[in-house]
This record gives C-alpha cells, sequence and structure tokens, in this order.
C-alpha cells in the first residue's frame, strides 16, 4: 500500500501553508498519510518570543499567506507574537498529535487543529490544558487523552523525533515540510511542493496519477 510520509513541524509556518494538500492528499484512494514531526523548536532550539523574533517570522509568514491562501489571525500576528512571556516548543504539541493517533485515529485532525489554535486563535499550542482543550473539540475524552499524552510524552516523543529527522535525512530533505512517496515496494520519492501551494485540486490530481501507477488507486 503506498504512503505518503509527511515530515512537518506543528510550529512551521510553511507545513500550515501546506495543510491544504495534506487534506487533499487524504481523499485520494488507496493512499495513506503518516505524520512524522520533525521537532524543530525542541531542546535547545526552544523559542521565546522576542520582538526580533515576530519581526523575523512576519515576512514569511505574509509570503505563505500569499503562496497558499492559508489566514494568519490577528490574536496570533498581533497577540501571541507580541506575548514575550509565551515559549514555543514543538515537543508537546507533537506529543498531542501522537496521543490522539493512539487514542482515535485522529493524529492529522490534531495537527491541523494546532496549526489554526496557533496561526488564526494565538493559542499557546505548547500548555497542556489547551492541548486537552483541542482534544475534546475533536471529540476525544479529556481524561482519556491526558492519559494517553502522559504515556506518549518524554521518551516516546523524543524517539519519534529521532526517527523522523533520520528519515529527513535519508530522503536528502531539505527541512519542512517534506512529503515523500513511498510506493508500496519500497521506493521513496521526495514531491517538491512548490508549484501545488494553493492548489490542493491540482496537488490531488498528481498524487492520484503517482499512486494510480503505483497500483493503489480502488
Amino acid at each position: 500500500m503506498p504512503v505518503l510520509h509527511y515530515i512537518f513541524d506543528p510550529l512551521c509556518g510553511w507545513c500550515y501553508g501546506a495543510a491544504p494538500l495534506v487534506e487533499a492528499a487524504r481523499a485520494v484512494p488507496g493512499l495513506t498519510v503518516a505524520l512524522h514531526g520533525g521537532g524543530m523548536m525542541t531542546g535547545s532550539n526552544r523559542r521565546q518570543i522576542t520582538p526580533e523574533w515576530r519581526g523575523y517570522v512576519l515576512p514569511h509568514d505574509r509570503r505563505i499567506e500569499q503562496l497558499s491562501g492559508q489566514p494568519f489571525g490577528d490574536a496570533y500576528l498581533n497577540g501571541l507574537l507580541n506575548d514575550t512571556t509565551a515559549m514555543m516548543d514543538s515537543a508537546p504539541p507533537i506529543t498531542a498529535i501522537l496521543a490522539a493517533q493512539d487514542l482515535a485515529g485522529k493524529g492529522l485532525d490534531m495537527l491541523h487543529r494546532l496549526q489554526r489554535a496557533h496561526y488564526v486563535e494565538g493559542l499557546r499550542i505548547a500548555d497542556l490544558p489547551v492541548l486537552v482543550l483541542l482534544a475534546q473539540q475533536l471529540g476525544l475524552d479529556g481524561a482519556a487523552f491526558d492519559a494517553a499524552y502522559a504515556r506518549q510524552a518524554g521518551a516516546a516523543t523524543e524517539q519519534h523525533i529521532a526517527a523522523s529527522r533520520a528519515l529527513l535525512a535519508q530522503v536528502g530533505g531539505q527541512g519542512f515540510p517534506t512529503f515523500v512517496l513511498d510506493d508500496g515496494a519500497g521506493k521513496l520519492s521526495v514531491i517538491d511542493i512548490g508549484g501545488f501551494l494553493g492548489q490542493p485540486a491540482k496537488w490531488q490530481a498528481q498524487l492520484g496519477g503517482a499512486c494510480g501507477a503505483a497500483g493503489c488507486a480502488v
């Protein structure tokens, strides 16, 4: 069965820009989307929001919005990005994705909800109470999610991130997002999404053609 491996980070703006492409990939018959969180802002790479950071990311965010059509909300642009007490840490949201996947196969739904929470609603997606609330909004039981989060936190998340980075290195990926199509027979091909941002139907047709050639259409 062909698999589209998606190497991402929940705090990567270009991954947010690619979210409509990920949704389109989900609709390709016979294609499985596998998530690989790369941990862009973990450990010593965690970042406190500062005026300098805001100045750095704003031009990129404008470019992402222009190319992808993905909205950046005022609560993010003029709220979160001005909150110098906020810490950006990729590990907790990756753990939340793993927990949602473990509980109900909703890892991808959690990723999209996290991206909207961060880039539109300006929420602190590294805070556990926020993550529990988002899980409940996806229909998950709060206590069950909290327990699953505890199981996935720490070593399990670190192992997931290490495996994601190993895959990125294996395929020669240049960062996040990286999409890798496994044809089902072990052949891995990196797909450049540069010409597909803002064009999910075109992307879906491309994947459908590649998937059909690999024999996964149903």
